[in-house]
């Protein structure tokens, strides 16, 4: 089925959010190590930032590397972090060219110099591009988002410039990575997992969360179509009912 087909233009959710799974285990079905699917799960990021700019998604993060992942086999990390390097430097000129701005939130001083060196450079170049934020979540965990925003808070009750009564949930927005930009209306998790990994726990309060067993380097266009039909054949309460969503507001 052609599910771009049955996308519903007028309903498109603003900000999308993946978490890019199933590299590792689609590399093992093809007998090649975990870093080969890395690779090929490359052209799946080409691919959804494509659709994005086709239906209107104007903010697509995607779940890169989490602070957990450190911990997984260093030649596995050493040849991610060679991967991020070279994929950001040659894929800059096609974003700056389509009209991508690109992001990053995390620890990113925890990346290697050359690393971060690279991703500055390339959110330089596509600064003032504004047909869609393509936002990587590298060396990134909520947990620590949140405890960082916590400590900066703290730190200016401490100082005497915050009161503990002016902590609204919108000052926690203002000091979480995420705050240039508006929370994701859906989430997209691939290869049959069904679980948010420490992923923007504060900012998917509302989301819908949309759950395929497609690995990630298959995952192709018409997929991620899916998602949005799926999205968009949700009925999105926020704590309401249904019968007051189809209640027109009273003058």
């Amino acid at each position: 089925m052609d599910y771009l087909q049955s996308i519903n233009q007028s309903s498109i959710p603003q900000h999308v959010a993946i978490i890019m799974d199933g590299n590792g285990r689609w590399a093992k079905q093809q007998g090649e190590d975990r870093i080969f699917g890395h690779h090929e799960g490359v052209n799946s990021v080409r691919e959804i930032v494509e659709a994005c700019g086709e239906i209107g998604v104007k903010f697509l993060t995607l779940y890169a590397f989490s602070t957990e992942n450190w911990n997984r086999p260093k030649e596995e990390v050493d040849g991610l972090m060679e991967l991020l390097v070279g994929t950001i430097s040659s894929e800059t000129k096609n974003l700056n060219d389509k009209g991508i701005r690109l992001e990053a939130i995390g620890d990113l001083k925890s990346l290697p110099e050359t690393c971060q060196n690279q991703l500055q450079n390339s959110i330089k170049i596509t600064s003032k591009n504004n047909k869609l934020t393509l936002i990587l979540a590298l060396s990134y965990s909520s947990k620590w988002e949140i405890t960082n925003s916590l400590k900066e808070i703290g730190n200016k009750i401490a100082a005497g410039t915050l009161s503990p009564d002016e902590i609204t949930s919108e000052l926690i927005d203002s000091h979480l990575n995420t705050r240039l930009w508006p929370n994701p209306e859906l989430m997209i998790r691939t290869s049959g997992e069904r679980r948010i990994s420490n992923f923007l726990l504060w900012q998917l309060a509302y989301a819908e969360f949309y759950f395929t067993d497609v690995l990630w380097p298959e995952f192709r266009k018409n997929d991620f179509f899916e998602a949005i039909v799926s999205y968009q054949n949700r009925e999105r309460r926020f704590g309401k009912t249904s019968d007051q969503l189809l209640t027109p507001p009273s003058k």
